[in-house]
C-alpha cells in the first residue's frame, strides 16, 4: 500500500489510516466490512486480491461496485487488452480466471505486485471457484499440477465451476502424464460440470491421446486402476458403486424366484441379442450396434482378421492383443448390462482383476478390430429393409456403408468397441479445430457419436475429412434415431470440399432432419477436380424430409449458386430464420432474382439474410427488393461491391427504401467502399420524416476518414434534435476504417457519437490496407 500511495504527496490522514488498516486486515476484517460506504470506498483500492475478493458482499451492501478496481488490477497486472473487452460484464471473474490460468502455466509471478502477495492468498485455490473456462497446452503440465495431491481442493472447486475445457498445441507425452489426464477428465467431466471440450491446433496428433480425450468426453471409460486417485479408487465412484451394489442386491432378491424364466430367456437372446457386458478384463469385442438402438440381428460369431493389433508398444496379460486373432471368436454367455446411455451419472464398477502393466489402461483407447463388409451388413441390417448402399439411409450403427471413399474401405474397420466400458456423464459440445482426423480416428469418432445422446453441438474445422465426412454422418444418423437424442448444431469447415456444397447440405438434412443449425464452409474445391465424386443419385433424387432447420450457413468454394439445387433444401426448411451465403458466384444475371422468389415462397419465417463476398454490383434491383422486404429484420451485404458500378441515385434509393421499412432492425454494409460522402448520406435514414426502426448499422472496412465520421456525427445530432431527442439507433460498428489519419478529429467524432449510441471500433493501422485499396480502385 505504501508503494501505491507514494505517488500521492502529501499523504492525507485518511490515506495513512487506510494503509494501516489494509496491513491489519487479518484482525480488522469484520470491522472493516461494517464501515460506512464512503469510508469503504477509499479503502477497497488498498486491499490485496485476497481481501478484495472477500469484500464483494460488503461492497454490495454499501452500494459500491468493485468492478473499476478489478479493471485497474487487470491493466496493472496483465498489461494487455482482453479480446471483446466491451462485452465483459464482470471484471472480477475475468481477472481471477485469467490469473488462475497464468499461475497454473507459470507465466505470472505473484510476487510481482503487492496486491497479489498475501500470506493468506493461495493463488490456485482462491481463484479456482471463478474459473469457468480453462485451456491446457503443450505437454499437459497443467493436468499434472491439478491432479497433484496438494491441489485436491482446487480440483474439487473446478469440478463445480468449470464449464469449458480446451486443449491447445498438444504434444505427445508419457504414460504418467496421460494417467494424470485421465484423472482430470474423470473428475471434471464424469463427476463435474464440464459441458464443452474443444481442441485446437494439433498438426500431428497423438492418436492414443486424441482418442482418449474423445472417449472420456463421450462419457466412456472402463474399470481398473486408471481411475485410482493417489492409490485409492475414486471416492465418488466408490460411493455410487456402493449404492448401486445395494440396489442390485435388492433387485437380485426380487428376481430370485424368476431364475428359471431368466434361464429360458437366454435362448431368445441368441435370436435377438441385447448388449452384453464383456468380462471386465476384456478390452475389445467385435463391432456392435450402438447402445439403446432397436435390436438388430447378430451372428453367433465374428471373424477378426489378424495383422492389426493395439498401437501400444506393450500389453498386459489382459490387453486387447490377446483378443485379436485369425480364428472365429465364439459368442459366450455374458450377463446383460443395463443400457447406460442418457443417464446423467453412472457408477464405475471395479474390475476384480489385477492390472500389473500401466499400459493396459490405454489398450481400451484405441484397439482396432477389422471385420469384412458382409459380416457387418448382416449384423447391422435393420428389419425395416433399409437400403445400406446409401450412407444417408444406412442402418443404425453402421458408420460407413457405401458412399464415395467409404465404398473403398468396405466396412467400418477401426470402430471402437464400447462393450467393456462403463458410461458416465458426457459433454454436450465437442469442437475440433485444425486437427487432422485419419480414417481410423473418424471411424472411432463415428462409433462414439452413434450413442452420444447428450451431444448437442459438434464443430469440425479443418480436419481434412474429405470422404470421411460420410463416416461421421453415419454415426450422427445412428444417434439421431435415439429417442433421447439432443443433437441440434453441426458446423463443418475445411480447406477442400469433397463434394459440391449443396449436395452435402442435402445429404446432411436428409440424414439429420432434427438439426436446428447447419454451417458448411469450404475454402477451395478439391485439389484434383477429377477426383471429386459425381453427385450421389440417392441424395439428388431423394425427397428431403421436413426439417427443423432454423439457421443455414453455406460458404461455397467459389462454386456457382444454382437456385434449383437450393430449392429442395428451402422447401424442407419451413422454420428457417437465418440464411447466410458466402463466396458464391451467380451463374447468370437472373439467378439472384430466382433466389429471392424462392425465399419469399418457401421461407415465411426468414428474419436474417446475409451475403458475403458475393458480387452484387449488377444486381441493384434485387438489393432494393431485399431492403423493402417487411419480413427481414437483419440484412448483411458484406464485401459485395454494392457501389462498384452504381450511381448517386442508387444510394438515394437505398436510403429512401430503408426509411420506409419499419421492420428492418440491423443493416450491415462492411467492405463496400462507402467512403465519407456515402456515410454522411446514410445519416438521412434517421431524418425527421423517416419511419425506420433501424437499431444497428455496421460500416466497418469502408475507407471512412475522421472528417467524414465527424460530419456524419453532426448530421445525426441534427436529426436527433429535429425528432425531439428520440432515435431508435443504438449500435454503430466502425472496425478497420481510416480513423488513425487524424486522431484528434476521430476522438471528437467518437466522443460525440458515444453520447448517442454504442460505438464499437478498433485501433487499426490504415497503411496496411493501402495496397489493397489501390488494387480495387
Amino acid at each position: 500500500p505504501e508503494t501505491a500511495m507514494a505517488a500521492e504527496r502529501p499523504c492525507s490522514l485518511f490515506a495513512l489510516s487506510a494503509a494501516a488498516v489494509s496491513r491489519s486486515m487479518a484482525a480488522l476484517e469484520r470491522d472493516v466490512w461494517a464501515l460506512p460506504g464512503h469510508l469503504l470506498r477509499g479503502l477497497l483500492p488498498l486491499l490485496t486480491v485476497f481481501h478484495l475478493e472477500r469484500a464483494e458482499d460488503a461492497a454490495r451492501r454499501a452500494g459500491l461496485s468493485t468492478q473499476p478496481i478489478w479493471r485497474k488490477l487487470w491493466d496493472d497486472v496483465m498489461k494487455t487488452r482482453p479480446p471483446n473487452s466491451e462485452s465483459i460484464t464482470c471484471w472480477r471473474k475475468k481477472f481471477l480466471e485469467t490469473f488462475f490460468s497464468n499461475v497454473l502455466h507459470g507465466v505470472l509471478d505473484v510476487s510481482s505486485d503487492w496486491r497479489l502477495n498475501d500470506c493468506h492468498f493461495l493463488p490456485l485455490l482462491h481463484s479456482s471457484p471463478h474459473v469457468s473456462q480453462l485451456t491446457l497446452c503443450n505437454m499437459l503440465q497443467g493436468a499434472v499440477e491439478l491432479t497433484a495431491e496438494h491441489n485436491h481442493k482446487v480440483l474439487e472447486n473446478l469440478a463445480g465451476s468449470l464449464r469449458i475445457l480446451k486443449f491447445q498445441h498438444l504434444l505427445s507425452c508419457d504414460q504418467s502424464i496421460k494417467r494424470s489426464l485421465v484423472l482430470l477428465l474423470h473428475r471434471l467431466i464424469h463427476h463435474g460440470s464440464v459441458s464443452q471440450v474443444s481442441m485446437y491446433s494439433w498438426p500431428v496428433p497423438d492418436t492414443v491421446l486424441l482418442v482418449l480425450i474423445l472417449t472420456m468426453s463421450a462419457g466412456f471409460w472402463r474399470s481398473g486402476n486408471a481411475l485410482a486417485y493417489h492409490s485409492s479408487p475414486c471416492g465418488l465412484c466408490r460411493e455410487e458403486d456402493r449404492a448401486q451394489s445395494q440396489e442390485s442386491a435388492q433387485e437380485g432378491a426380487e428376481r430370485g424366484c424368476d431364475a428359471e424364466q431368466e434361464e429360458s430367456g437366454r435362448e431368445n437372446q441368441k435370436r435377438c441379442p441385447k448388449e452384453a457386458d464383456a468380462p471386465m478384463n476384456s478390452v475389445l469385442s467385435g463391432p456392435r450396434s450402438p447402445p439403446l438402438q432397436n435390436p438388430v440381428r447378430d451372428e453367433t460369431s465374428s471373424k477378426v482378421p489378424c495383422g492389426h493389433t493395439s498401437i501400444q508398444g506393450g500389453s498386459s496379460p489382459h490387453s486387447s492383443s490377446e483378443q485379436l486373432s485369425c480364428h472365429p471368436i465364439p459368442r459366450k454367455t455374458h450377463r446383460r448390462l443395463k443400457p447406460a446411455v442418457g443417464q446423467k451419472r453412472r457408477c464405475l464398477r471395479r474390475s476384480r482383476g489385477h492390472y500389473a502393466d500401466p499400459e493396459d489402461l490405454y489398450d481400451f483407447v484405441f484397439t482396432v478390430a477389422r471385420e469384412n463388409n458382409s459380416g457387418l451388413l448382416d449384423k447391422t441390417r435393420s428389419t425395416e429393409g433399409e437400403n445400406t448402399e446409401n450412407w444417408t439411409t444406412s442402418s443404425p450403427g453402421s458408420p460407413c456403408t457405401g458412399h464415395a471413399g467409404c465404398k473403398k474401405r468396405r466396412g467400418p474397420a477401426g470402430i471402437l468397441s464400447l462393450k467393456a466400458a462403463h458410461h458416465f456423464r458426457s459433454v454436450s459440445t465437442l469442437e475440433l479445430f485444425s486437427i487432422p482426423l485419419t480414417e481410423e480416428t473418424c471411424r472411432t469418432l463415428s462409433n462414439l457419436l452413434s450413442s452420444w445422446v447428450s451431444l448437442e453441438n459438434l464443430v469440425l474445422s479443418y480436419n481434412g475429412l474429405n470422404a470421411n465426412i460420410s463416416c461421421i454422418l453415419s454415426g450422427l444418423r445412428a444417434l439421431s434415431r435415439h429417442p433421447e437424442c439432443r443433437f441440434r448444431v453441426l458446423r463443418v469447415s475445411d480447406m477442400f470440399s469433397h463434394m459440391p456444397c449443396m449436395e452435402l447440405v442435402r445429404c446432411i438434412l436428409s440424414t439429420l432432419p432434427q438439426l436446428h443449425t447447419l454451417s458448411i464452409s469450404f475454402d477451395l474445391k478439391n485439389q484434383l477436380e477429377g477426383s471429386r465424386p459425381e453427385a450421389n443419385p440417392s441424395c439428388g433424387k431423394a425427397e428431403i424430409p421436413e426439417s427443423c432447420l432454423e439457421v443455414l450457413e453455406i460458404r461455397f468454394p467459389r462454386e456457382p449458386l444454382h437456385t434449383a439445387f437450393l430449392l429442395p433444401v428451402l422447401k424442407a426448411s419451413k422454420s428457417l430464420q437465418q440464411l447466410s451465403l458466402d463466396s458464391a458466384t451467380l451463374p447468370c444475371p437472373q439467378e439472384l432474382g430466382l433466389l429471392l422468389e424462392v425465399l419469399k415462397e418457401c421461407t415465411p419465417n426468414l428474419k436474417k439474410l446475409s451475403f458475403h463476398d458475393v458480387n452484387l454490383a449488377e444486381h441493384q434491383k434485387e438489393v432494393l427488393i431485399l431492403l423493402q422486404d417487411p419480413g427481414l429484420q437483419e440484412i448483411t451485404f458484406s464485401f459485395c461491391r454494392l457501389f462498384e458500378s452504381s450511381t448517386a441515385e442508387f444510394l438515394s434509393e437505398i436510403i429512401n427504401t430503408v426509411k420506409r421499412n419499419s421492420s428492418l432492425k440491423s443493416l450491415k454494409l462492411p467492405g463496400n467502399r462507402l467512403g465519407n460522402h456515402r456515410l454522411v448520406a446514410l445519416a438521412d435514414i434517421f431524418s425527421e420524416d423517416s419511419s425506420s426502426s433501424l437499431c444497428q448499422l455496421d460500416v466497418s472496412s469502408n475507407c471512412i476518414k475522421p472528417d467524414g465520421l465527424l460530419e456524419f456525427t453532426k448530421k445525426l445530432e441534427g436529426h436527433i434534435q429535429q425528432r425531439g431527442g428520440q432515435l431508435p439507433f443504438t449500435h454503430l460498428r466502425l472496425f478497420q476504417n481510416w480513423l488513425d489519419q487524424d486522431a484528434e478529429t476521430a476522438q471528437e467524432a467518437l466522443r460525440r457519437l458515444k453520447a448517442m449510441c454504442s460505438v464499437v471500433n478498433d485501433t487499426w493501422d490504415s497503411s496496411q490496407a493501402f495496397a489493397d485499396y489501390i488494387s480495387v480502385m
